[in-house]
């Protein structure tokens, strides 16, 4: 079977953040399901989409058992509301609305796959609330940040066109992506364009809340940026696998050759012609995943 064309069913579900705004979970599979669950976090304008394919495969037990997966959306993407005060897209605030998503759930263990920010989240939870981390998958992200990717992120944050049709999106998105994502088929350019332009009955439009592109302006990016080495380390006593696109322009090979000394289990896959940060489209990608849960539950024993 075709792992990255698989698509389950799912329940979209609502919570509350702390402060009462309305956050949206996508919830694969059962809670009865005997793998461990695991938790999909999205990049900085990404949203719980992306996982589609991934998060079919992995609750669908394609390698190993069923699990039960969720995908968020951060406030001000996909199905969550809208922050009035852009300030309230950061990190710490972010981080504490997953923990209470965590909490309403009732996910008191997962394995966390974190795509750009939604990996830095996962190296923040290893200090919020590590008991919950049985694994990480850290997708083309790791401590270090390096300035010329966060530049070129910054450039299209809220700046981009909205396509009037599927195929304009492509268009737009070969235009501004093609550089780094050189490997890609017409067929998944045309899933990155669905998953980035198009809401569940398929409606065109920006699907985060522009206002984010407030939080890219006051970066200094002549200056370094602060590092999460400590909470990467926070991750060394739990499996981890770190993905990293060929072309990427986020996560630099020194920082992934720290990251692997620091962490000697660590596991390492390489995601030809892609950038930053890989779609998670390909079938030997979703493999890759797959089997790193599957290898987690003989481990511990799920």
């Amino acid at each position: 079977m075709d792992m990255s064309r698989l698509h389950l069913p799912f329940e979209s579900r609502f919570y509350a953040a702390p402060d009462g705004l309305r956050l949206h979970v996508r919830d694969y599979g059962s809670p009865l399901d005997p793998g461990i669950a695991a938790v999909c976090l999205p990049g900085l304008t990404r949203n719980s989409a992306d996982f589609g394919p991934l998060a079919s495969a992995l609750a669908a037990g394609l390698i190993g058992v069923k699990r039960r997966v969720l995908a968020l959306d951060y406030r001000g993407r996909g199905l969550s509301e809208y922050d009035r005060d852009w300030q309230n897209y950061s990190l710490e605030i972010e981080n504490s609305d997953v923990l209470s998503i965590l909490t309403a759930m009732e996910i008191g263990a997962a394995i966390f796959i974190g795509t750009s920010r939604g990996g830095l989240h996962t190296m923040m939870l290893s200090a919020t609330r590590p008991a919950v981390i049985r694994g990480a998958v850290l997708n083309d992200i790791g401590p270090v940040l390096e300035p010329r990717g966060m530049a070129r992120i910054r450039g299209y944050v809220g700046k981009l066109p909205v396509p009037r049709s599927i195929p304009d999106a492509v268009d737009l998105l070969k235009e501004t992506m093609s550089e780094h994502f050189n490997g890609l088929s017409e067929a998944d350019w045309e899933a990155y364009a669905k998953m980035t332009f198009t809401d569940a009955v398929g409606r065109i439009g920006v699907r985060y809340d522009q206002m984010l592109m407030k939080t890219l302006v006051s970066l200094d990016l002549e200056q370094p940026l602060p590092t999460l080495w400590p909470q990467f380390d926070g991750l060394r006593d739990v499996p981890l696998l770190i993905l990293r696109g060929t072309n990427s322009d986020l996560l630099s090979a020194e920082t992934l050759n720290e990251m692997a000394a620091r962490h000697p289990g660590a596991q390492i896959h390489t995601v030809k012609g892609q950038g930053h940060a890989p779609l998670l489209l390909d079938q030997e990608t979703i493999k890759r995943i797959c089997s790193f849960a599957a290898e987690i539950d003989s481990e511990q024993g799920a």
